[in-house]
């Protein structure tokens, strides 16, 4: 069925195709899903992606950019040489495929533990943290005159939100309590520059190949915002994946990071990234907290979000390491 709507839709916006084959779905995420297959040509098969929002579901989240607001994003960044997919299509309703789009499919690995340990990628490893600042600073220095629209986040309303939702649990935990108090007492308000911050640059959503970084994924959760948070997002300890004396994902060093990124023009405030990587462990103790509720009230009492749940306590061990750091 997947195919054969597929093909139509291909046939009718790229000349000489003759269909699709080898459609395959990659995830079922509750938000996208995310499908692979090949173009059919004459020249030869083309691979492609195709991301869009479920049958039957509605507006995106309030957190969410939107698939029309990705497919924007992620264009922009190719047009200005950054590592992202080439989108070929935006779906149209005449296409009967829903809300989303078509790219170019990039090959390479998004699974960390064969990033961090497999020997085709022992050349990368070491010069990741670079690239990937430079990345970063690619894409906050994208011009504000060609983003979509797009919700402004700042630290001050992130630690409301955060907190809201916590409360919203019932169920009370110290180590959060501790770190919602210390981001309150050094919120630095407003940012002097704000710009379009990606919000989920981290393991899973960057294809990383032997040669290093090679397209940046899944811009869902995109923003306006203090730049300083990509930064601090792709420090936190869950990244690392056992990597702790690595904090860029457990393959580099936040003066790499700060080198590339500053080697693209661009100026890091160290004091505004640990804020940020305070945050975002602080979110993600949150998140998997909302895991583990959703598996508790059912109706979808799937082992995938009771582990995921559990790793709340991991956050809350690194939140003592970040903000009671042992002599």
């Amino acid at each position: 069925m997947i195919e054969e709507q597929l093909g139509r839709c291909v046939a009718a916006w790229y000349p000489g195709a003759t269909g699709v084959t080898g459609a395959a779905k990659l995830s079922g995420g509750a938000s996208q899903e995310t499908w692979t297959f090949d173009i059919v040509h004459a020249s030869g098969n083309v691979g492609a992606i195709l991301r869009r929002a479920p049958p039957g579901y509605g507006a995106s989240p309030g957190r969410a950019a939107g698939l029309d607001a990705e497919a924007t994003l992620m264009q922009l960044a190719h047009d200005a040489g950054l590592p992202s997919p080439r989108v070929m299509h935006v779906l149209k309703p005449e296409d009967e495929l829903g809300r989303g789009f078509i790219m170019q499919r990039i090959e390479g690995e998004t699974i960390a533990r064969k990033i961090l340990r497999d020997e085709q990628f022992a050349k990368a490893r070491p010069v990741l943290a670079r690239q990937l600042g430079r990345v970063i600073a690619g894409i906050h220095g994208l011009p504000a005159t060609k983003l979509p629209k797009l919700r402004e986040m700042s630290a001050t309303k992130e630690i409301a939100d955060l907190e809201r939702e916590y409360r919203s649990f019932n169920w009370p935990r110290p180590v959060f309590e501790l770190a919602l108090r210390w981001l309150r007492e050094r919120d630095p308000g407003p940012s002097k520059e704000v710009t379009l911050v990606h919000g989920d640059f981290r393991h899973g959503n960057l294809i990383i190949g032997p040669d290093g970084v090679r397209a940046v994924l899944d811009w869902e959760l995109a923003h306006l915002g203090d730049p300083m948070e990509d930064l601090g997002w792709i420090c936190v300890n869950s990244w690392r994946f056992g990597e702790i004396d690595k904090p860029v994902g457990g393959f580099g060093s936040r003066e790499e990071l700060f080198a590339g990124y500053e080697e693209a023009g661009r100026k890091v405030d160290p004091i505004r990234v640990t804020f940020w990587e305070v945050m975002g462990t602080l979110r993600w103790g949150i998140m998997c907290c909302g895991m583990m509720q959703r598996f508790r009230q059912g109706p979808d009492h799937s082992m995938e979000r009771a582990m995921i749940g559990r790793r709340s306590s991991e956050t809350e061990i690194d939140l003592l390491r970040l903000l009671a750091p042992r002599a």
